[in-house]
């Protein structure tokens, strides 16, 4: 689910016998686990996660385990549409894959107001650069591109090609519906944009 406050850093490291600060005592470690992972786009470490709520890392592993038994209908409870999954060494809830064609169906009914202008610069920059990171995309844009990402990511425009093993960082590329919008083939039929840069300098002639 998307789904991007996580970062490309590495998170600081917490002791296994030392929560530090973090969530109340009277506050379950697996429901403030779950309002985390409601707001992240990216996979989020066991560390970080413990980290973040002051707990041993070993009571957070075991909290995510139980989240995903939870989620699996494994507890006795119905298997619901989204999972909790381990991805290049983060945790993150995705859409089952069962059901990837319903979501994609639904976002493109119910969502067929027009892209805003930072959509449309920010799927023009993956595009090109393809396949990118969201800190990629925000260092040419200069400005946060979290939001907008998430709204192609709904709108099916772009999907996430891979994460990076060592930063963790989730690489972005189009989709075929972006072709189909645009009446285009293949992306070689994307017009080269190097003319219109004064010098080319940014990359992009390498590109198209």
């Amino acid at each position: 689910m998307v789904s991007e406050t996580a970062t490309e850093s590495a998170p600081a490291v917490v002791a296994d016998d030392a929560p530090a600060r973090g969530i109340p005592d009277h506050i379950e470690v697996t429901r403030a686990l779950e309002a985390i992972f409601m707001v992240v786009d990216e996979p989020q470490s066991v560390v970080g996660l413990a980290s973040a709520v002051g707990r041993p890392v070993k009571e957070v592993r075991a909290a995510i385990a139980e989240l995903v038994a939870d989620f699996d209908g494994l507890n006795g409870g119905p298997q619901r549409g989204f999972e909790l999954r381990e991805v290049g060494g983060g945790w993150r809830i995705y859409v089952r894959s069962d059901l990837d064609d319903v979501v994609r169906d639904f976002v493109h009914t119910q969502n067929p107001s027009k892209l805003s202008q930072a959509a449309l610069e920010t799927l023009a920059v993956i595009a090109y650069k393809q396949p990118i990171s969201r800190g990629a995309i925000a260092s040419i844009r200069a400005v946060n591109v979290d939001s907008v990402v998430r709204t192609l990511l709904g709108r099916g425009l772009i999907t996430e090609a891979f994460t990076d093993s060592e930063t963790g960082a989730i690489h972005y590329e189009t989709t075929d519906l972006l072709m189909v919008q645009l009446g285009i083939n293949s992306l070689d039929e994307l017009p080269k944009i190097s003319p219109l840069l004064d010098d080319g300098s940014e990359g992009f002639d390498d590109v198209r």
